[in-house]
């Protein structure tokens, strides 16, 4: 407004008139505008904040790196599984045993990095493979298959069951590395061990998949395991029945998310606060509580990743947010672009169409990612496919193998909002 004004006031001829005028404006009507304008801003501003992403503090960041890059002073990615940060001890005498008995031993994990289609087709496969157990003594020939590890999708579980008790909507992990790990499992061969014999070495050669194959990797998260101790005495709840214990969070940083692990059957519920959480429990005595700690991502220059960085974090924008503060799904295909582009992600992903299509039986190229979420009123025989059809962006073809597993992550998070179809992805 003031430029319009401005404008005007400079076109005109009468340079006394300009003046007066100038001097009524700037005086009065300038001063309004400029009032009016900042109410505005303000107006904007508390409607931003309003509606702005009060859960990106629980964004889950991951990646991976070899065990020997492990840092333990990282700044906020930590292993998934603790013991992955240290060489893995094999009793082979106990090995030897349970294999007599019958029972399958697995050795050792193993990395893929392949596309997630051809880790299926050899998992399918029931391959066997040679290889090699070298001890103090000697060498000795051994046969191993390969099955999928599931040890780091549990531990995404587990966070999952932890994120309802403490009332906090879920949202996929974008873990891809996850589900790239697989157990070499010892079948057969020949061990027939001396009893001072200790294993020094195996090895394991995977034919045609060799070239894939990644040893000794420690996936990582930005979540740490801390134990708090309230803040004082418990006080009793508005109940009469239960006690509140405040743990303040000033101390370990209020910029992090923070989740109490319930598994004591004492815990009733969780409140929280900016500055404090409140567990109300039947414990009456002063206690500490086993958190686990979202950190928030800081960037630094020091100690980077082999792997890249990924996340599920959400773009901050007022559409983005404000859609999340709504809570309700609108079916149409814009509410599905919407949702894939609120990702972080979908900067590599394009969703160009969506198809409905009849039951189907065949293999998706995509796979579910929240499996452990159980659907207690749909079945899903007989469910008809959305399937969500995407290309490259321009940023998108460094993915490489991953591509199949964002894909994944994208149509995970869509078929949490339309349960009624079984949501499938593939390539345009």
């Amino acid at each position: 407004m003031k430029d319009i004004v401005m404008d005007r006031l400079s076109k005109m001829e009468d340079l006394q008139q300009r003046r007066l005028l100038r001097n009524l404006m700037s005086g009065v009507f300038l001063g309004l505008v400029e009032y009016q304008e900042e109410l505005n801003r303000q107006i904007e501003r508390r409607v931003f904040e309003e509606v702005g992403n009060q859960d990106s503090k629980y964004d889950v960041y991951v990646g991976m790196c070899r065990r020997e890059e492990w840092d333990p002073l990282h700044e906020y990615l930590f292993p998934m599984i603790t013991e992955d940060t240290e060489p893995r001890r094999i009793d082979l005498h106990h090995l030897v045993a349970r294999l007599n008995e019958g029972e399958k031993q697995p050795l050792f994990s193993l990395f893929l990095e392949c596309k997630y289609p051809m880790i299926q087709e050899l998992l399918y496969s029931d391959r066997t493979f040679r290889g090699e157990l070298v001890t103090n003594i000697g060498r000795h020939v051994i046969q191993v298959k390969l099955e999928r590890n599931t040890a780091y999708i549990r531990e995404i579980e587990k966070l999952y069951h932890v994120f309802l008790s403490n009332g906090l909507p879920w949202k996929t992990i974008n873990h891809p590395y996850a589900y790239k790990f697989v157990n070499v499992v010892l079948i057969g061969g020949d061990v027939q061990l001396a009893v001072e014999e200790e294993v020094q070495e195996i090895t394991v050669h995977l034919e045609e998949y060799e070239a894939y194959k990644r040893t000794d990797l420690v996936p990582l998260w930005n979540i740490q395991r801390l134990e708090l101790k309230t803040g004082g005495f418990p006080v009793p709840a508005a109940d009469r029945v239960n006690f509140e214990h405040v743990l303040p969070l000033r101390k370990s940083g209020l910029q992090h998310g923070y989740l109490v692990d319930t598994n004591d059957d004492s815990i009733r519920y969780i409140k929280r606060s900016p500055e404090e959480l409140t567990v109300v429990s039947t414990r009456d005595k002063s206690d500490s509580w086993q958190v686990l700690m979202v950190v928030e991502p800081v960037s630094t220059g020091m100690g980077k990743l082999s792997y890249a960085l990924m996340s599920n974090r959400q773009r901050d924008d007022f559409i983005s947010n404000y859609g999340r503060s709504q809570g309700q799904v609108v079916r149409s295909k814009g509410e599905i672009v919407r949702i894939i582009h609120s990702f972080a992600v979908s900067e590599w992903l394009e969703l160009v169409d969506v198809e409905i299509r009849p039951p189907s039986a065949n293999n998706a190229l995509t796979y579910e990612l929240n499996r452990f979420i159980t659907d207690e009123v749909r079945v899903d025989n007989g469910k008809w496919r959305m399937c969500l059809k995407f290309i490259y962006r321009e940023s998108g073809k460094e993915l490489g193998y991953l591509a199949e597993d964002m894909m994944s992550f994208l149509v995970s998070q869509v078929q949490m909002s339309f349960p009624e179809y079984r949501c499938e992805g593939e390539w345009a």
